[in-house]
C-alpha cells in the first residue's frame, strides 16, 4: 500500500498506484441539496483483493463526508454490510440513523 495513493475526483475517490494505474474506487451520488451522499460502488483490482483496501477506501470516503459535513447513505452491497458491522464506527455518519 506504500506505493499507492487515494485521489478524489468528481463524486468518487480512486486509488492509484505509482504509475497513476486505478486500482480500486469508492463512488457517490449527491442527493438534491448535497447534503447526503449515497455510497454506490465499491471496487478493488482482483491484483488487491483481501488486503483491506474497500475498507480503506470507505473510510476515505468517511473522512471526506466529515469534512464537508455531509451524511452517507449506504446503497452498495459492502458499505451496508459494513454499517451494519460496524455501527459504532459508522452511525455518527450514516444517514439512515440521523
Amino acid at each position: 500500500m506504500e506505493d499507492l495513493k487515494f485521489k478524489p475526483v468528481k463524486n468518487e475517490i480512486i486509488l492509484v498506484d505509482a504509475s497513476e494505474e486505478q486500482l480500486g474506487e469508492i463512488t457517490y451520488r449527491p442527493n438534491a441539496d448535497g447534503s447526503v451522499w449515497e455510497v454506490t460502488h465499491t471496487g478493488v483490482s482482483p491484483k488487491l483483493r483481501g488486503q483491506g483496501v474497500a475498507g480503506k477506501l470507505l473510510d476515505e470516503l468517511v473522512k471526506k463526508a466529515e469534512n464537508e459535513n455531509v451524511k452517507l447513505k449506504a446503497v452498495c452491497p459492502y458499505v451496508v454490510k459494513k454499517f451494519k458491522e460496524e455501527p459504532a464506527k459508522y452511525n455518527s455518519i450514516n444517514a439512515e440513523v440521523n
